[in-house]
């Protein structure tokens, strides 16, 4: 047995379950954020996809699973799932799709202007109003789930047989 200290981080609080009323909260803003993007016409698969993309920006592991799986059980195409960081530089997003993506990109890098700017002029092409708030509510949504998971170093759960 070693005398050294320890230099292992220590182990960090999971703040969903240290505040699990704060937690609660926001996975009923979640619930009616998700229902407010139905109503307003944005798919399942849309949603999951600007989930992934803003997960991706954040460095959220946790997140990246939870919403690749949901995103799978939507219907989305591993295919496009295995792209989603390019998508600008394909067709396979619709303008529909790409208008959300960009909405996300702008939400989560809230001191680009420029991108809030040039998202927002090419959603007033692809969105109408309503789903151009509900992908920015998706997007301010998960940018505050990736951050309770990052702050508490929320593990990705071992691969099962899927």
């Amino acid at each position: 047995m070693s005398n050294l200290p320890d230099s292992s981080p220590p182990r960090r609080i999971f703040i969903d379950k240290q505040s699990p009323k704060a937690f609660h909260a926001l996975v009923q803003a979640s619930e009616t954020v998700r229902a407010t993007a139905s109503e307003a016409g944005l798919d399942r698969t849309t949603v999951e996809l600007v989930n992934l993309r803003v997960s991706q920006l954040n460095g959220c592991a946790y997140c990246l699973d939870v919403h690749t799986r949901a995103a799978l059980r939507a219907g989305e195409s591993t295919r496009r799932l295995g792209i989603l960081s390019a998508w600008r530089d394909t067709d396979l997003f619709t303008p529909h799709e790409r208008a959300a993506l960009a909405l996300a990109e702008a939400t989560t890098d809230p001191l680009n202007t420029a991108a809030q700017t040039s998202a927002y002029e090419a959603a007033r092409q692809a969105l109408s109003e309503d789903q151009i708030s509900a992908a920015i509510w998706v997007a301010v949504t998960i940018n505050a789930f990736n951050r309770v998971s990052v702050m508490s170093k929320h593990p990705v759960p071992p691969l099962q047989d899927e």
